[in-house]
């Protein structure tokens, strides 16, 4: 289902769910960051269910920061797998974080404008937010340094086969090699 008007990258909290039929697979990229290959195959099969909680708050610490700063907290649950909890604060503060999927990670999240994304195929196809001027487009970058990976995400909106969606780019990189993936969700509440 496309994103009722009223969700934009400034109110994001709701239930999405991965629609597969319109995303990339991200096998490539998963199995560079050292997801063996059942658990590829389990999380391809998977239905995937992400439950987002937004709201601005002061900055969790560590941070030397003292205004009120974005969060969006979300559970990740794929059925027939344990669920993920990721807490973005959006300082661009570097924060430690380890779940049974990604292992041992440390990652910061941002607010940028298109403008300030670098790489062409990251800034592709974003739909204006909010006065289409300034820092609203959500930028979040993870690196796990045991297993050499980094991930960098883009979170917006773009029309999908004439509907408006909610959408992540995705670039997962380790030494040379680069995989890229987008995935597409439905808005279920």
């Amino acid at each position: 289902m496309a994103a009722p008007a009223d969700k934009n990258n400034r109110n994001l909290s709701g239930t999405w769910v991965l629609n597969k039929t319109l995303s990339d697979s991200p096998e490539a990229g998963l199995a560079l960051q050292g997801i063996g290959f059942l658990l590829r195959k389990t999380i391809g099969l998977a239905s995937i269910t992400v439950t987002v909680n937004q709201y601005e708050a002061p900055p969790k610490p560590p941070s030397t920061a003292s205004d009120i700063v974005t969060h969006i907290d979300s559970d990740q649950s794929a059925a027939g797998l344990s669920s993920t909890k990721e807490l973005r604060c959006f300082d661009n503060f570097y924060r430690e974080h380890s779940d049974w999927l990604f292992g041992d990670c440390k990652g910061r999240s941002q607010w940028v404008s298109l403008d300030e994304i670098e790489d062409e195929w990251l800034r592709q196809d974003w739909l204006p937010e909010g006065d289409g001027q300034g820092k609203n487009i959500i930028f979040t970058y993870v690196e796990n340094a045991s297993k050499g990976w980094t991930a960098t995400q883009i979170w917006g909106f773009q029309m999908v086969n004439g509907e408006r969606r909610h959408c992540r780019r995705i670039i997962v990189q380790k030494d040379k090699k680069r995989e890229q993936f987008r995935f597409v969700y439905d808005y279920v509440a």
